[in-house]
């Protein structure tokens, strides 16, 4: 294949071309996702792109309506066993974008719940869970992760909680948002009415728990990085969760890949992330993963 199958390049069109539409489907995209180290399966819960967050290094243009609202079910189920097949057949290898890394395209790393807005939004996460459990077991997935990337607002919410009991079964892994440090910075780049407090103590609450990722998105804001105060403040703010016997399994650390709609919001060099990642280990004495 001429390529190191375990390196996936940011330079790549497949890895900078996240769109979360695929032919015909409503609800089930395919993506190679650094993070996942190869092929995502999305679920797109909020194609009516309906979030409680509006972070201003969003790629989602809320300018132009959504599509549906609410999740069937069938369908949804129907879309995401025919990508399974699709890929393990070798057709999604044949499609634009990836053809140029066909090598990544036939394992499915996990299946993700994420889309075009925040899913802990909808009355019926723990009905989706075991909709995709259903289809993991029927087509053979048992190493498949399940994903849920989440703003961390509705992690307090019963049927939420009863979708992460599934997905704990079932291999799950929880990515939780943490972008800031202060009420201050958190209140400009993700643009929400939710309260700070609610944030950190659902992260803290969940990761009691079981263990969670943290996934953070440092940016510059016209053209200045987060300062060392709002990064120490950060760092804090991890060591909050841990020391109050929260699990964080590890930092997610990366930046903006793709256009956003607001073009102040710009990407950091890798030496920045880098840096930046250095002193949160330091600080809070946790494992950081870089995606530049």
């Amino acid at each position: 294949m001429g390529e190191d199958s375990t390196e996936i390049k940011s330079t790549w069109a497949v890895v900078q071309d996240h769109t979360r539409h695929f032919s015909d489907f409503t609800f089930v995209y395919p993506v190679i996702s650094r993070r996942s180290r190869g092929l995502s399966i999305g679920v797109n819960l909020n194609p009516d792109k309906v979030c409680n967050f509006d972070c201003i290094y969003c790629e989602v243009d809320r300018r132009i309506p959504g599509a549906v609202t609410g999740v069937d079910l069938r369908q949804m189920k129907d879309e995401l066993t025919a990508m399974v097949r699709f890929a393990r057949d070798g057709g999604l290898a044949k499609e634009p974008k990836f053809d140029e890394v066909p090598w990544l395209t036939r394992e499915v790393k996990d299946i993700a719940f994420s889309g075009d807005g925040e899913p802990t939004m909808i009355n019926n996460v723990a009905g989706c869970v075991e909709a995709v459990v259903d289809v993991k077991q029927a087509e053979g997935l048992e190493s498949t992760r399940i994903v849920l990337i989440t703003d961390a607002a509705g992690l307090d919410k019963g049927d939420v909680k009863r979708g992460l009991e599934v997905m704990a079964r079932n291999n799950g892994e929880i990515w939780g948002k943490l972008d800031a440090g202060t009420e201050e910075y958190f209140k400009l780049v993700n643009r929400t009415n939710v309260k700070f407090e609610r944030i950190l103590n659902n992260l803290l609450e969940t990761s009691k728990v079981r263990p969670i990722i943290i996934q953070s998105l440092f940016f510059k804001v016209h053209g200045e990085a987060m300062s060392k105060a709002e990064l120490e403040a950060y760092c804090g703010r991890l060591c909050d969760i841990t020391d109050g016997g929260g699990q964080i399994r590890e930092v997610h650390l990366y930046t903006v890949a793709r256009p956003t709609p607001e073009t102040y919001a710009t990407k950091l060099e890798a030496i920045e992330l880098e840096q930046m990642a250095d002193m949160i280990r330091e600080r809070a004495q946790l494992a950081v993963s870089v995606f530049p």
